[in-house]
């Protein structure tokens, strides 16, 4: 039987993503075997030493999603780089070792319980130091051995980058500073809860555009040496990741946490500006004073905002910064294959529940 051109583009779909599934796989491989090396060099100095290597590995293995390596590899194949090369598994592993370390300071940061459907650890070091009577603060134990970890998983993702190609040392390092500046105005921009939409979105940029899209795309371009494609990328990352950050808000305010894995509220109790707040506070000048009293309750404040119409205005702009996205791809060159791949990632990261 003759294959029509449309069975020809659903096979090489197909087999783009049972490609980059495969380079995922190997990922998880690579990050498993990495720690796996790592606790037994530390078992054999002493068994208290393996503890800050075993609580990283716990929260990498309790799962995720995984978005930064997979748009890091989806760069890299539609930059035609080579599957068959270490580099950009290796790069990917970094990718997601930096976002774990983002994870357990985030966490200290915002008093959260529980992450991935687990105790966060400084949570968890907490309860173990009350739990044995150990001579000092519970919680400065916990939160000072969750600093550590957190350090050590950043330490662990330059040690896997270096084995990436050259040609991402840039972008990865800008990155870094970028997520970790973006990391400081979020937390200056809740001491202050002041009303500051343009403020908020450039922390939605610094903080997910360029970290969970845009640089990850750029790393995997980078490794497979097309810099052409960073312009694209660019506009392309930028708008899907404040899709996702936007999304990220809104299943905080109404999402469910047996889905997310987390506490809902956490930016209301914490006080985060976030654009979905900045913009009904404009609306609504009494949510101001709801969420900065003491005894307020997540309930109340999600009301006001739906009174506002803020979160159908959201989703709105959400759509809009998708197409936006999308169509900074249409005259990119790449195969149209991997342009179709990345238009399904921008709607899977921005239209997600959980």
């Amino acid at each position: 039987m003759e294959m029509t051109c449309l069975d020809t583009d659903q096979e090489l779909a197909e087999t783009a993503r049972r490609t980059s599934g495969e380079l995922l796989q190997q990922m998880e491989q690579h990050l498993r075997t990495f720690l796996s090396a790592e606790h037994e060099l530390w078992t054999a100095v002493d068994k208290r030493a393996v503890g800050a290597v075993d609580a990283l590995s716990e929260l990498v293995a309790a799962g995720g999603k995984r978005i930064r390596p997979a748009f890091c590899i989806a760069g890299y194949l539609a930059a035609d780089g080579d599957p068959a090369e270490p580099g950009v598994v290796t790069a990917a592993a970094a990718l997601e070792m930096l976002h774990a370390s983002a994870l357990i300071h985030d966490d200290i940061i915002d008093a959260s319980s529980h992450r991935r459907g687990l105790p966060t650890v400084h949570a968890h070091h907490s309860a173990l130091h009350a739990r044995h009577a150990w001579q000092g603060e519970a919680r400065r134990f916990g939160e000072g051995v969750a600093l550590l970890v957190g350090d050590l998983a950043l330490v662990y993702s330059e040690q896997l980058m270096a084995h990436a190609p050259a040609a991402v040392v840039p972008v990865w390092n800008r990155l870094r500073s970028e997520l970790m500046i973006g990391q400081y105005m979020d937390m200056s921009a809740a001491a202050e809860f002041s009303v500051d939409p343009q403020l908020s979105r450039w922390i939605a940029l610094a903080k997910s555009g360029h970290y969970t899209i845009h640089r990850p795309l750029a790393v995997g371009a980078a490794a497979a040496g097309r810099p052409d494609l960073a312009p694209a990328f660019e506009k392309y990352g930028e708008a899907v990741g404040e899709a996702f950050q936007l999304r990220d808000d809104l299943l905080d305010a109404f999402g469910d946490s047996a889905a997310t894995g987390k506490p809902a509220g956490l930016d209301f109790s914490q006080h985060k500006m976030t654009l979905l707040l900045g913009w009904a506070m404009q609306r609504d000048a009494h949510i101001h004073s709801l969420i900065t009293t003491p005894g307020h309750t997540p309930g109340e404040v999600r009301r006001r905002l739906v009174d506002t119409g803020v979160p159908d205005d959201i989703e709105k702009h959400i759509t809009g910064l998708v197409e936006q996205g999308c169509a900074a791809l249409a005259d990119t060159p790449i195969d149209p294959v991997w342009r179709a791949e990345l238009t399904a990632m921008a709607h899977r990261v921005a239209y997600r529940t959980a």
